[in-house]
């Protein structure tokens, strides 16, 4: 007896100074990201981002890890480097601001030290790539491709003013530029030295890669140097905005010909990455136009014949990553399926596929070495770390723990993996998340997790948006559904959320709540809320109308309340036309908008609602949540409108992330945990 009541002590003792996982030590966390490896597979770089919520930003720090003699030691060098990757000598290059400069920088493992390579001086340099054999350079230069008004007034410094005669003038939280990225190539002469030859598109006045958000990444040079493939959409304006349609181009530096090579694919060509032979290109393709969730199939062409083969043709699966074998004619991808991002292979001469990992974790990133591959994992419990699947045991084994000091001692909630028969028969995934300690004797709020996208997987990722372990560590039980219109299902499940915003989909998640309190005794269905982003937000808003007094909270943060509204406002067009089947104003669309546009239900609202936007989001404009809310405050329910001036369709900024979150519990708790 003696020796049951000093074991409780020690027990109860570990638990009284265990610390809860919240918002600060979220923020706290270290993220890693960026890893490459050197050629020589001798050392594996990464970086490690931090944020000081006083100074509210991040700073990386780059490790080296040395694989032989498993060490890891910080390269204090490339302190504020950017740009890092190797070259063919397992050399580091990377970029470097030093005042207004922008230097090319190389560090040396034999010697320790830097040197510089190429000094850019004030250019605006957004990414630079050396080619397989160091003698040509391609960077990403801005230019300046279209009048301002203030050009066109410059006797008149002081007028702020903007004006458009066409669309895409804005794009997800930025005002469309005079100025573009293009793509320039550099020849290193007789003296060492690297020497602009020219713009690979010249006299062009479009980016050299798909904006806003690709880099130089998605650039590579065939094996000799002497062809540069690249990825953009050479479209203008309305066309632009309509249109998803990019392609893969070819440019010869010997003559300064552009060759096309994926017109026959009318949807996003993207990714292009040459093979160790330098006898095939690959690249990830879609087929339809104006369909940005389309399947992404893996694409290969000979280099010589433009002979191409879909390797993933045979398989009901879409790809997000991809990596060449570094010797053979293998590549790894990464692609959803069924809740997770799993690593799969595909043989190019057979087209076999073979699915490499099968834990529930996300592989966020990965890289493809002689013997294995190393991977950026993460679930909904744990941050990003790197893995090692081993290539001939298939073993996978933890390399880095980046939080193992600062996740010490504190509890973690269990996920569960539910599948739930439809209101149409179907199958349905829907992880269930328990608070740390769970007691199924009690009873716990629960939340309905709505996803946005619409096509994007309830995966197991760890998000510091809306982050699964943080609510499950604040006390409640999470409800998170793979309804329909996500991947990794099979494209017949992905598809069938568009032009049925309201449909399937809501049915999806009334009937994943209620199979789910009806299973798991521990929820309280008297207090239950529902929260989401974008398309969550918008089914947050949908289901306030439709929900039958299920819910006793709601959080919508930016939503699309109105869809006429939001057509008018929204600056991709091409993901608007598809998924609403086109333009409020043509009489054939007027049932559909009028049936599944929030604002028609508003007339049953009846529930308090937390609605949060922000100020930069072009996507769902500021004026969405601004309605949501009007509308709430007219009808005398009990409401709050967080709204953050500098933030886009996501929050970024330390301090702001800490206030979203404080305030989204305390609205929650407020109904929930009375």
């Amino acid at each position: 007896m003696k020796s049951i009541l000093v074991l409780l002590s020690v027990v109860i003792t570990i638990f009284s100074h265990a610390q809860q996982f919240d918002v600060n030590k979220m923020w706290s966390l270290n993220r890693l990201n960026s890893t490459i490896v050197s050629p020589d597979e001798k050392f594996t770089v990464y970086q490690i981002t931090r944020y000081d919520v006083a100074k509210n930003s991040g700073k990386s720090t780059v490790y080296c890890i040395d694989n032989a003699k498993n060490t890891t030691v910080e390269l204090s060098q490339l302190d504020g480097a950017w740009n890092i990757s190797f070259n063919s000598m397992n050399e580091l290059y990377y970029l470097s601001s030093e005042g207004e400069k922008t230097l090319l920088k190389k560090y040396s493992f034999t010697t320790n030290s830097s040197t510089t390579l190429h000094d850019f001086g004030t250019l605006a340099l957004e990414g630079v790539l050396l080619s397989p054999d160091g003698k040509r350079m391609a960077t990403l230069e801005s230019i300046k491709i279209k009048e301002t008004i203030s050009d066109k007034h410059n006797d008149l410094p002081l007028a702020k003013v903007r004006m458009e005669n066409d669309l895409m003038y804005r794009h997800w939280n930025q005002w469309q530029s005079p100025m573009a990225p293009h793509l320039f190539w550099y020849e290193l002469n007789a003296s060492n030295t690297f020497v602009k030859k020219g713009d690979v598109m010249e006299n062009e006045d479009y980016a050299s890669v798909l904006p806003p958000f690709s880099g130089i990444e998605s650039v590579c040079f065939s094996k000799d140097g002497q062809v540069i493939y690249y990825s953009t959409k050479k479209k203008k304006g309305k066309d632009f905005a309509t249109s998803t349609n990019s392609e893969i181009y070819a440019y010869r530096t010997s003559d300064k010909i552009t060759t096309t090579l994926s017109s026959a694919h009318k949807g996003y060509d993207s990714n292009p990455a040459i093979n160790a032979k330098g006898n095939y290109l690959a690249w990830l393709s879609m087929e339809k136009d104006g369909f940005e969730a389309d399947k992404n199939s893996l694409r290969i062409m000979d280099v010589a014949s433009r002979k191409e083969i879909n390797l993933t043709e045979s398989m009901d699966i879409t790809v997000e990553e991809y990596m060449w074998h570094p010797t053979l004619d293998v590549i790894y991808f990464v692609a959803p399926f069924k809740g997770c991002k799993q690593l799969f292979s595909v043989d190019v001469k057979s087209k076999k596929i073979t699915q490499l990992t099968f834990d529930r974790y996300d592989v966020v990133h990965a890289i493809a070495l002689k013997t294995g591959v190393l991977m950026e994992r993460q679930s909904m419990i744990h941050p990003t770390d790197l893995w090692m699947l081993e290539g001939k045991s298939k073993a996978v084994k933890q390399i880095t723990f980046s939080n193992k000091k600062e996740l010490a001692d504190i509890a973690e909630p269990t996920v569960e993996e539910k599948w739930i028969t439809t209101t149409d028969g179907k199958k349905m995934l829907v992880w269930v998340i328990y608070p740390p300690k769970f007691d199924p004797r009690k009873k716990y709020p629960a939340l309905l997790y709505c996803q946005g996208g619409p096509q994007s997987m309830v995966s197991q990722y760890f998000s510091y948006r809306w982050n699964f372990r943080l609510m499950a560590s604040e006390d409640y039980i999470i409800i998170a559904p793979n309804r329909r219109g996500l991947p990794g299902f099979g494209q017949e499940w992905n598809d069938a959320i568009s032009k049925d915003w309201g449909g399937q989909a809501m049915r999806d998640y009334l009937v994943a709540v209620d199979s789910t309190v009806a299973q798991v005794s521990a929820i309280d269905k008297d207090r239950l809320g529902a929260v989401g982003a974008s398309y969550g937000g918008y089914s947050v808003y949908f289901l306030a109308g439709i929900h039958e007094n299920r819910f006793k909270a709601f959080v919508s943060h930016c939503g699309l309340f109105n869809l006429e509204s939001w057509y008018g406002t929204t600056e991709e067009i091409f993901f608007a036309n598809w998924d609403q089947g086109g333009a409020y104003w043509l009489p054939e669309n007027k049932d559909y908008y009028a049936k599944n546009s929030p604002h028609s239900y508003v007339q049953n609202w009846n529930t308090p609602m937390l609605v949060i936007h922000g100020g930069k989001d072009f996507r769902v404009p500021e004026s969405e949540g601004m309605q949501a809310f009007q509308a709430l405050q007219l009808k005398g329910i009990p409401s709050k409108y967080l709204y953050f001036p500098d933030e886009g369709h996501w929050i970024t900024k330390p301090q702001n992330g800490i206030v979203w979150y404080r305030e989204y519990f305390e609205f929650l708790n407020s109904y929930l945990k009375k």
